[in-house]
């Protein structure tokens, strides 16, 4: 059984949300970044990206630059530009997309729950990846960054969200992508009892994005219990900042591919080639999204074309099953020669957020052909990880992403 507990969160000061609230510091190379701080000194992006304050000749995984981050926390809680909770609380967090809505809890979640499975995995983690997290977060003493944790959708807690969304919010800004962000507290000590007892009878979360923060929290977690031998288990060290939604809210939009080449085929021959496994159609100029999981767009020399997976392809299979595991073992692979999707340079990843047209202008830039993809459903996630199994490489594609700076989580 899950325990999500509340937590003291340090949070910007009233007026400053908007300020703070930063994109995900994996959303931007150092230029990006550094562009962003530069427009605006209060982002969080300063100190979750702390080389953005140094030379270009310094690197991004110095020692200094872990010391800079937790300076710039410190010098800004002391500013008063961050207050801490007087005691703690839940917190509910809306995020409203192109007039959708999804909303969350957000909470600190327990690193035994991610070591027992409980908190459930569909992606591996890169160790070197892991250790730039795990040294920001250790020498910050300072979760800042959130998890986004996803579970199977509460009547008790649909109920209490609907009641805190009809208070007066903490904040309420939208950002310059046009997302709106809505925060409100609960500090009733009757909700808070009730939303821990709710999660302790749900028997599975799952991570849906942000599995090497949290595989970095979690590594933390247990450094600081090496270093304590005498832990109780209720330090916060043993918990991770985390934003827990209802699987009914949530949407996965499409993971699209762009190759390089045909693999020494010229069009009609590879045309040709994957008839055997799927049914192709020309659709013409016009941009083809998938309308039904099995299906697949493709855009080759000019032309959109609706590949169908045919019967003898299929499978039950919790990952075998999966469109992005088709289109992997059946064309990609056998037809086009990427074999391991992870590491060949001939294949590219372009995030459903940036629209079929970035398919069609990285085959007329950089690549020969392009696969937009019928979005992986919530549900497809849930059979992988409750299987105890793994996602091929870029299968969801989450929007909108969680803002960093909103909620500190102090170890």
């Amino acid at each position: 059984m899950a325990e999500i507990r509340p937590f003291s969160a340090y949070r910007p000061a009233p007026g400053l949300e908007a300020k703070i609230a930063a994109l995900p510091y994996d959303v931007y190379n150092r230029e990006e970044a550094c562009e962003v701080v530069a427009a605006n000194p209060e982002s969080f992006l300063a100190i979750d990206r702390a080389e953005t304050g140094f030379e270009r000749s310094v690197d991004t995984y110095a020692p200094e630059v872990y010391e800079r981050a937790a300076e710039l926390l410190r010098e800004k809680i002391a500013e008063g530009k961050f207050i801490q909770e007087e005691k703690p609380c839940y917190y509910i967090y809306e995020q409203i997309m192109d007039g959708r809505s999804q909303t969350g809890i957000v909470a600190c979640a327990s690193i035994d729950d991610y070591r027992s499975n409980v908190i459930r995995k569909h992606e591996n983690t890169r160790a070197d990846k892991e250790q730039d997290r795990i040294r920001h977060v250790d020498v910050c003493n300072m979760q800042t960054g959130p998890i986004f944790l996803a579970y199977r959708a509460s009547s008790v807690l649909r109920e209490i969200t609907a009641e805190t969304r009809a208070e007066q919010p903490l904040y309420d800004f939208i950002s310059e992508d046009g997302i709106g962000h809505r925060v409100w507290i609960i500090s009733d000590d009757g909700k808070i009892a009730a939303i821990r007892s709710e999660f302790a009878g749900i028997p599975a979360i799952y991570i849906a994005d942000g599995h090497h923060r949290c595989a970095s929290a979690v590594k933390v977690g247990l450094k600081r219990r090496e270093e304590n031998p005498d832990y109780t288990g209720e330090e916060e060290f043993n918990y991770f900042l985390s934003v827990l939604f209802p699987d009914e809210e949530l949407r996965i939009m499409d993971y699209n591919r762009v190759v390089r080449d045909l693999n020494g085929y010229d069009a009609e021959g590879f045309l040709a080639r994957i008839g055997q496994d799927f049914q192709v159609e020309k659709k013409g100029p016009e941009p083809f999204r998938p309308d039904r999981k099995g299906r697949f767009g493709m855009y080759l020399e000019d032309q959109w074309y609706c590949l169908t997976a045919k019967g003898n392809i299929l499978s039950e299979d919790a990952v075998e099953g999966l469109d992005v595991s088709l289109l992997q073992n059946h064309l990609l692979g056998p037809v086009l020669g990427i074999q391991d999707p992870k590491t060949d340079k001939r294949i590219d990843f372009v995030g459903g957020i940036r629209g079929l047209e970035e398919l069609e202008r990285r085959v007329h830039s950089d690549m020969k052909i392009a696969f937009s993809m019928y979005p992986t459903s919530i549900g497809e996630l849930f059979a992988v990880a409750d299987a105890g199994r793994l996602m091929p490489p870029k299968s969801t594609w989450f929007e909108p992403k969680l803002r960093s700076g909103l909620f500190l989580h102090t170890l």
